[in-house]
This record gives structure tokens, sequence and C-alpha cells, in this order.
């Protein structure tokens, strides 16, 4: 039996993508929010590198652990996600402030959230305007 919710049905090779994707990005998410609550060496070592003082470093870290929390439970997994975009917008904002070469990094990590959480939950395909059904199924045009 296939996983189903208010839209419609999952592929089980899809759901699994979805899985991957997400496990992948909040293995990473927990590590980075980890080494912040700890406050580790390298961490605030980074952090400062970026401008912020010691004294925000573990609530930068608290606020992440608790978005990617709400981004793992499936209940809230999509206002997860939306609190994740801010965050990592957030950290995009910051590194193209500091002109670093790697201020793609954050919007990639975005991008596979909401990828597998799109993949893993039908009630967002209606909120995208070009969805995979969509593209599988459209059919080209006369030349």
């Amino acid at each position: 039996m296939q996983p189903t919710t208010e839209s419609g049905s999952v592929s089980k090779k899809r759901l699994w993508t979805g899985y991957i994707l997400t496990a992948l990005i909040a293995l990473f998410l927990l590590f980075d929010s980890s080494v912040k609550i700890l406050r580790l060496t390298p961490a605030m070592d980074a952090n400062a590198g970026l401008g912020y003082p010691p004294s925000v470093i573990l609530p930068i870290g608290i606020a992440e652990l608790i978005c990617l929390i709400l981004f793992i439970v499936p209940r809230t997994s999509i206002f997860g996600a939306i609190l994740l975009t801010g965050y990592l917008g957030g950290a995009t904002a910051t590194q193209v402030r500091l002109e670093d070469p790697w201020f793609f990094f954050p919007i990639v990590i975005g991008m596979l959230a909401w990828g597998g959480l799109f993949l893993r939950d039908a009630r967002l395909r209606p909120l995208i305007l070009l969805s995979i059904d969509d593209v599988t199924k459209r059919k080209r045009p006369a030349s």
C-alpha cells in the first residue's frame, strides 16, 4: 500500500528518494547545530570569522535545531521547511556580505530540503506550478 496524503499517492521510488534527501540534510544540519550548541572551537572560530560574537552562537544553534526538529516531524514538516528557508537565507546573506564564494552552499541545502519534502509529501504538488507529474505527462508541441 502506497502512502497517501490529501492530494493523492506517492510512488515508493519518489518517497524513498525524498526520505534519503531529507535524512542527508537532517544529518548535516544536526551536526551543524550540535557544534554550535556545544560551542566547539571550530564553530566559535568560524562564526567569529563571519562577524558574529560568541554570545550569539548558542542561540543560533538552538534556533537551527528547533527548525530542524520541526522539519523532521511529518506533521510540522512544511512549517519547518519554511523556517529553515529563513535560517538558510540569513546564512546566505552573511556569506554574500562577506563576498564568500561559497554563498551558494546554504541555497543548495535549502533546495535539497524542499526537494526532499516535495518528493515525500504529495500535499506540496498543488502548490508547485511545475511539478514532476506535469513534466512527465506534458506533450511536446508540434513543430
